[in-house]
């Protein structure tokens, strides 16, 4: 196997935060966790972890403790003790300025004003890794968009959650396996849009081979 992967979701320590909108991150990495038979059992670097193996690849996921302004001491703290290269850290957020239900990924970028992405391109002093931003949409009316964030998702778009949850997941076991060109072509947008791609590309090449 080669070096681990650090799957990082963004969100807020807590039980009056766990179904809010600015938790959708750690969402997506206690999904990862459940499809691939992980457990988030360790607590270090100011971070939930979990450690297990997706495509023959060893996998570190993490959820920041920190509250969402401060996720970039875990992150940098992890990277260090773990040794990992940036190009195998992925960090997941939700977004206000894309619409619900739409994945946008990137292999770098500046934080959008996203205070956790801001945060971790502030302690690792670059904006050099890849990110996935999922869609929360705009506030209703005149809502301050702090408020806004923190507030549950409403009953009817629990479905909406589930399946752009079920989708980021997906995309995380692509960007394991094939990288994270692939991951971009075919999972970025709505679940339309990525259909559509997925049915216009050919093939998938092999998966990236491991290290014996």
């Amino acid at each position: 196997m080669t070096d681990r992967y650090l799957i990082v979701g963004l969100g807020n320590p807590g039980r009056e935060y766990e179904n809010t909108r600015h938790n959708i991150g750690f969402r997506v990495v206690d999904s990862i966790a459940a499809a691939h038979g992980m457990t988030f059992a360790k607590r270090q670097s100011k971070a939930l972890v979990a450690e297990g193996v997706i495509a023959n690849q060893k996998v570190l996921l993490a959820k920041p403790q920190t509250y969402m302004n401060l996720s970039g001491e875990a992150v940098r703290g992890l990277l260090t003790f773990y040794k990992i290269p940036l190009n195998r850290l992925l960090v997941i957020s939700d977004d206000l300025d894309i619409p619900p239900g739409t994945l946008r990924i990137r292999e770098k970028g500046g934080a959008g004003g996203q205070k956790g992405l801001k945060s971790i391109i502030e302690h690792l002093g670059t904006q050099e890794f890849a990110r996935m931003r999922i869609g929360i949409g705009r506030p209703p009316g005149r809502m301050d968009p702090a408020a806004y964030v923190l507030r549950d998702f409403d009953s009817d778009e629990s479905a909406l959650v589930v399946e752009t949850v079920d989708r980021a997941v997906k995309a995380v076991e692509t960007w394991i396996r094939f990288g994270i060109a692939i991951m971009m072509t075919r999972h970025n947008g709505t679940a339309d849009e990525s259909a559509r791609n997925a049915a216009s590309l050919p093939t998938l090449p092999a998966p990236n081979t491991p290290d014996a």
